[in-house]
């Protein structure tokens, strides 16, 4: 693990307003910045990290080299948009920021993140290369946002500060990927030994979240995961409990068929069940009945505990509306003919049985 104090250089220029990147260059730019120190203090804890802006009136050190990533997002949350870059003075003030870092063993590194134009020529680019090279600062740097003029000018400067492949150009183009996950797989974060503990892309964490990242963030996915979860549960308990019910009934009655035959037992056990006669002596066995012949019996029993209602008795016509509305059921089928019949004579007979009561009186 390598003893190192990086300085993170930030581009804080008008260009960063774009919205190329998600969902600005800004925005992208620090989200990043959390990710780049958690992989330097977790692959050695004795790592600091700084930060620095390098656009408006002059390039400013807002941070210091620290292991108190509180500082570091303190600091991002306050920076402001203006002005265009200076690359050239704010990586040598990254220099002066390393030369003084309290633990003089560490190596030392900047990262520069250039989302805006480059206004230094390649002779000044070149210069700056050789000194920060000879004072042994590796230098990286992600470049974005205008990539297509910076890239030619960047590479040539990557390689007048390289030694022994110690710094390295990250160029990501516009487009809907996160910075964050493409510096993840990069040299800058990887290098030879792949991504520090507890850093690795968001495919690797259940709801695409490194919890060692953002705790808070995978511990509210979680819990509203389990919320919903449990909401669906409830909602599909009452239909899962009735299955089982309505199985066990049907397998009485009508011996495994289908949800229909199932459904039509029921509903004749449940009229039969009402009626004040013995249900085995006024029934047939359902298992020898076949839909129609369920159907008829089921509406035919419902119909006889409806004649003791106030109507006093059943109304023919809206009776055959009914029968003609409902699927497989023939109106003229004799069976339930006769238990129309039966039902208008007991009706008739209990107002009769009535009157006479009455008269007694």
């Amino acid at each position: 693990m390598v003893l190192e104090a990086t300085v993170v250089v930030v581009d804080n220029s008008e260009w960063m307003r774009n919205g190329d990147y998600t969902p600005t260059r800004i925005e992208a730019q620090n989200d990043a910045v959390p990710l780049l120190f958690n992989a330097k203090t977790q692959s050695n804890p004795e790592n600091t990290v700084g930060l620095l802006t390098m656009a408006g009136k002059s390039p400013t050190v807002l941070v210091t080299p620290t292991q108190d990533i509180g500082k570091i997002l303190s600091a991002l949350h306050g920076i402001n948009i203006s002005g265009k870059i200076n690359l050239g003075t704010g990586l040598q003030i990254a220099q002066l920021v390393l030369k003084h870092r309290q633990n003089k063993n560490q190596r030392q590194r900047i990262i520069a993140f250039v989302g805006s134009p480059i206004f230094e020529d390649d002779e000044e680019l070149s210069k700056l290369a050789k000194k920060l090279k000879k004072n042994n600062i590796a230098v990286d740097i992600v470049n974005f946002g205008e990539e297509a003029e910076n890239t030619a000018k960047l590479e040539a400067f990557i390689a007048d500060v390289n030694n022994s492949d110690n710094s390295h150009l990250v160029t990501i183009p516009p487009g809907p990927h996160i910075i964050s996950d493409i510096l993840i797989s990069s040299p800058i974060i990887s290098g030879e030994d792949g991504p520090p503990p507890g850093i690795s892309s968001g495919s690797g964490f259940e709801f695409g979240v490194d919890p060692n990242l953002d705790p808070e963030l995978a511990l509210a996915l979680r819990i509203s995961m389990e919320e919903e979860r449990a909401r669906q549960e409830k909602t599909a308990g009452p239909g899962d409990a009735a299955a089982p019910a309505g199985g066990s009934s049907s397998g009485a009655a009508a011996g495994g068929g289908t949800i229909e035959d199932d459904m039509l037992a029921q509903a004749l056990a449940m009229s039969m069940g009402d009626r004040a006669a013995p249900a085995p002596a006024a029934s047939e066995d359902v298992e020898m009945l076949d839909e129609d012949e369920a159907m008829a019996r089921a509406i035919a029993m419902s119909m006889g505990d409806a004649t003791g209602g106030a109507s006093g008795g059943i109304d023919p016509n809206f009776m055959s509306s009914v029968l003609n509305s409902l699927p497989g059921v023939n109106p003229n089928d004799p069976r339930i003919q006769s238990a129309l019949q039966g039902g208008s004579k007991s009706a008739e007979e209990e107002e009769e049985a009535k009157k006479k009561k009455d008269e007694g009186k």
